[in-house]
């Protein structure tokens, strides 16, 4: 009972390091060059309409996607940046806004749900067309849906599987196993060493890659209810019909894991599972204390804002000068 009474934290693999993100902050820890850590914390200013929409199920999900990408791709370029730089030359990191005149215009955060957006439209369409021209073997309006979620779930698998040839990419996956064995190492109430973290699964049920497999196969079911007459309705549909499959697939993903410990009902959550074996690695001791050390310190901080919140008016002022001083 205590371990479902634990907050529900979640994170992100960066290169040389993860990202975890709490209820009032999220907060990367790399590893440089030198051996040092350093951080990036972005605090989580949610205006009130959107914390609204975030408690409507399935328009909750679509809210929550698009948040996480806006605060991943923050995070993400922070490590691109500085990985490999020795931090006696960070005075020569280009600021992000610097890059490029789409970041100027739009933000960093846009930039990475417009990247997120793009690649999925891509994701959903390109299966859409192959399966078109298979038509004349695979007719009727079953087969070919059937059909465009196969050749989904094959494009999925083979992105992932030759990427993970990559050092970087590799690396990445590490992390990413990394951040899973701490989550279930802090959920099971195990004091979070790197003997205790590293016996931990490299799976995790709440994961973002089972979201990813789950868009397939709930988009399979929502497309079979909306009947098309020629291709371009078909594409149309589908397009309209995404924030449709990104908000089912996200409480389906939620669904999972309340369930995770129910033994009839635990197995809905393997396709996800299984999908991990191919987007994480296992993670070496030092990329484990990585994980650790900024799981720690985001809980720090954590604890810090909730001790401000708790504070008297008076008290709460005085800090928020201190923090901008």
């Amino acid at each position: 009972m205590a371990q479902q009474e634990k907050p529900a934290y979640g994170g992100q693999a960066v290169i040389e390091g993860v990202m975890f993100g709490g209820k009032h902050t999220t907060l990367t820890t790399i590893r440089r060059i030198d051996g040092s850590y350093d951080y990036l914390e972005v605090k989580k200013e949610t205006k009130p309409w959107i914390q609204s929409l975030k408690k409507i199920p399935f328009i909750r999900g679509v809210v929550g996607i698009l948040e996480a990408s806006s605060y991943g791709t923050k995070h993400l370029n922070f490590s691109t940046d500085r990985y490999e730089v020795d931090p006696k030359e960070d005075d020569q990191i280009v600021p992000e806004e610097k890059k490029s005149k789409l970041a100027m215009i739009f933000g960093v955060a846009a930039i990475g749900i417009l990247s997120f957006l793009f690649g999925k439209f891509i994701f959903t369409l390109v299966p859409v067309f192959l399966a078109e021209t298979l038509s004349f073997l695979f007719p009727g309006h079953v087969a070919q849906n059937l059909l465009e979620g196969l050749f989904k779930l094959i494009l999925l698998l083979t992105y992932i599987y030759a990427i993970s040839f990559t050092p970087l990419i590799r690396k990445i996956f590490q992390y990413h196993g990394a951040e899973h064995k701490v989550i279930n190492a802090y959920e099971r109430g195990l004091p979070l060493t790197v003997e205790n973290v590293q016996q931990q699964s490299r799976l995790h049920y709440r994961c973002g890659s089972s979201f990813i497999l789950f868009t397939v196969i709930v988009g399979v079911f929502v497309y079979l209810l909306v009947p098309f007459d020629n291709l371009w309705e078909r594409v149309i549909h589908r397009l309209a019909l995404l924030p449709v499959v990104l908000g089912t697939s996200y409480e389906v993903l939620q669904l999972t894991n309340k369930v995770r410990h129910v033994p009839v009902l635990r197995f809905l959550g393997y396709p996800g599972l299984w999908l991990q074996l191919l987007t994480t690695k296992e993670p070496k001791d030092d990329q484990v204390e990585v994980a650790i050390h900024s799981f720690e310190e985001m809980l720090k901080r954590e604890q810090s804002y909730e001790a401000s919140l708790s504070a008297p008016s008076s008290d709460r002022q005085a800090m928020n000068a201190l923090e901008s001083s």
